[in-house]
């Protein structure tokens, strides 16, 4: 059976509230979502064992923590391969500076959002290790001015 049929209308709001602070504790959760704090507790572990919910992090300020440029990488490959995009995979598994990574449909084949301490770690990085990666055909970047939404997670209503 699907998942999404077995949720009910409590365990959307406890999604809700867990995914606006995930460090709430259990008896305010219970609180916000009309339940005592048991059958509240019992609600979130099944739905961490469901793997609905995947785990726990903290949201990082990243220019407070000296990480002043962001860009955006569109990456087109050479070969579409799937043995070539495992590899790709991969090897930027082992890139820091690379925080996301996404293989897409359309012009590029993987935008990946990148974090340096400076401009020019952020291009020693392009030249030295994205460009010049095995099948890399392009990567065209832009740098990130200013985030004007950031919203994690899913929108629950």
């Amino acid at each position: 059976m699907n998942i999404l049929a077995k949720l009910d209308a409590t365990d959307w709001k406890i999604l809700r509230e867990l995914q606006r602070n995930g460090r709430i504790t259990n008896v305010d959760l219970a609180a916000k979502v009309g339940l005592s704090p048991p059958p509240c507790l019992r609600r979130v572990q099944a739905l961490e064992r469901a793997g609905v919910i995947a785990g726990y992090r903290a949201l990082l300020d990243a220019v407070r923590l000296g990480f002043e440029v962001t860009a955006l990488a569109a990456i087109g490959l050479k070969s579409q391969a799937e043995a070539e995009l495992k590899a790709f995979e991969q090897r930027i598994a082992n890139w820091p500076l690379v925080r996301e990574a996404y293989a897409v449909s359309g012009e590029a084949d993987f935008v990946l959002k990148l974090a340096a301490r400076s401009l020019s770690e952020m291009q020693d990085f392009i030249i030295r290790d994205l460009t010049a990666a095995p099948n890399v055909e392009n990567v065209r970047t832009s740098l990130i001015l200013r985030t004007a939404k950031s919203e994690p997670g899913i929108p629950i209503p």
